[in-house]
């Protein structure tokens, strides 16, 4: 992140998932003690309209509403003077990536008004996943983190024991050896790196009660089991495995589409 301009920002379009991201966004703001911008990008890439016409004119009017229609998801938590609209032009994936540049975090619904009934996760949620800057997110469950050594799972646990001390609930913390098990001496690399990693921040949030999960088990069976119940799952773009040109692994990915619960996408500082 290169500042924080907008707060924590949230998608809206209208739809009932963006609705339910906006409230949950809303009740992060008030935790975080910071303002939530709402943000309906209105003009997406395979639509051009003059921007001297009637039409233009009228889209951009019916997208003002849409938005204005959002905000009493979001005024119950917050209250109407912490809270920014952002009527945008332009594609919403790239306008929120962009955004995600001067934001504490960016929130999205699993899928909009434009995807298919069908779809687990739309394909604005995933752009946004795969290429926002930094992170990408009440019951009184744990807040469960993903952690395999590698610099996004770091940032991931950071960001996990953070929303944990926010909520005041315990931090469950999972590393899966499964994908270690074929290369010599894996799992013991992988094991220190854990532990080392933990010492850091429970050092640092000495009031979070932790709970260290080292399991046999294939990350994603092991994180889906951990997340049911839980308030949120956090997890880094890409694991120990993962291309460095990958925007998402093929746990992250899997956690975006089949976790019970909220997802966090945490990206390592670049």
């Amino acid at each position: 992140m290169t500042g924080n301009t907008y707060g924590i920002v949230a998608g809206y379009d209208g739809s009932a998932g963006s609705g339910q991201a906006l409230r949950w966004a809303a009740r992060e703001a008030r935790a975080r003690g910071t303002t939530l911008t709402v943000c309906l990008a209105w003009a997406p890439a395979h639509i051009a309209l003059p921007r001297e016409s009637a039409m233009y004119d009228l889209a951009r009017l019916h997208s003002k509403e849409i938005l204005a229609l959002g905000l009493p998801y979001a005024e119950p938590a917050l209250g109407s003077g912490h809270i920014a609209t952002d009527l945008a032009d332009g594609p919403a994936a790239r306008v929120l990536c962009e955004r995600s540049r001067s934001a504490e975090m960016v929130v999205v619904g699993s899928r909009g008004n434009t995807e298919l009934p069908g779809l687990l996760l739309g394909s604005v949620a995933s752009q946004v996943a795969g290429h926002a800057t930094g992170r990408v997110n009440h019951s009184p469950g744990p807040v469960v983190a993903g952690v395999d050594g590698s610099p996004a799972s770091l940032a991931a646990l950071a960001f996990a024991f953070e929303e944990a001390a926010l909520r005041d609930v315990p931090l469950v913390a999972v590393c899966a050896l499964a994908d270690a098990a074929g290369r010599l001496g894996e799992a013991h690399v992988i094991k220190a790196g854990f532990g080392q990693a933990m010492a850091g921040q429970e050092e640092e949030y000495p009031e979070v009660t932790v709970v260290r999960k080292v399991v046999t088990g294939a990350p994603r069976t092991s994180l889906l089991t951990a997340a049911d119940g839980a308030q949120m799952l956090v997890v880094g773009c890409r694991g120990r495995g993962g291309l460095d040109n990958m925007a998402l692994g093929s746990v992250a990915q899997a956690m975006l589409h089949h976790s019970p619960c909220p997802v966090g996408i945490a990206h390592p500082a670049s």
